[in-house]
């Protein structure tokens, strides 16, 4: 017996947070009984599970990388009719979805799957996956701004946890520099702001490693499946930092 909602992550339904949300709407149903609350036990074998009167089927887990190019949205649609990220897996049989997202004008490496344990596990503030950004800035930082960022900034929503920052190089004679920043913290445009507020705004962002993980091979618009190494390199990540 499992409880419903990682049931339902596992079937690729949704992530294990938002199946929670769902089981709590009223969307789910066991044996024909809606179910309004979390921790109702089930046996995906045996019973009947339906989301929105649908009865749910249970598909390969399956874990993609992506190269997202800038002007797409990392979402599975967008009602304004913008390219998203699920635009260029219309091939794919298993609904997958984005594991965090990387703003519209942001490239870079991207993960998805229809795991929704991984999902949750990655997602967790516990889980400390490290994300390296190259970001293009105006102006060149001194190692003295370079050292906040490493030591901590304080944001509107808090002090920044320690990172790592290095400058790459010098662009336009100075006028712009690439830095290389290493975080492992998910909150909103977070690398922008922390640019930002060392006096340096940031023109380009683009992710190049998610944990283990690199863009090695692909080109932008181009995805793959991880391979088997790759993916026990990530779950054995995730295992140790979820429980620590």
């Amino acid at each position: 017996m499992e409880r419903l909602q990682k049931v339902l992550a596992h079937a690729g339904v949704a992530s294990r947070r938002k199946a929670e949300e769902m089981i709590l709407e009223g969307l789910v149903s066991v044996n024909g009984k809606i179910i309004r609350e979390l921790g109702v036990t089930v046996d995906p074998k045996q019973d009947e599970i339906k989301v929105r009167n649908k009865k749910i089927s249970f598909e390969n887990s399956v874990y993609y990388i992506f190269y997202k190019p800038t002007g797409v949205i990392t979402s599975v649609s967008d009602p304004q009719g913008r390219r998203v990220v699920m635009d260029y897996f219309r091939d794919i049989k298993e609904r997958i979805y984005p594991i965090g997202r990387l703003d519209y004008d942001t490239s870079g490496l991207l993960l998805l799957s229809n795991d929704g344990d991984l999902t949750h596990q990655l997602m967790h503030p516990s889980f400390h996956v490290e994300k390296t950004y190259i970001a293009t800035v105006q102006g060149v930082p001194t190692r003295h701004k370079l050292a906040r960022l490493e030591k901590g900034i304080m944001l509107k929503d808090g002090m920044t946890a320690p990172a790592r920052a290095e400058l790459v190089t010098e662009l336009k004679g100075g006028q712009q520099s690439q830095l290389r920043l290493t975080i492992h913290e998910g909150r909103n445009r977070q690398v922008r702001r922390m640019c930002k507020a060392i006096g340096h705004t940031c023109v380009a962002l683009h992710r190049e490693r998610y944990g283990c993980l690199t863009l090695e091979g692909l080109k932008q618009e181009e995805f793959r499946e991880l391979t088997k190494t790759e993916l026990e390199k990530l779950k054995s990540m995730s295992s140790h930092n979820f429980h620590k």
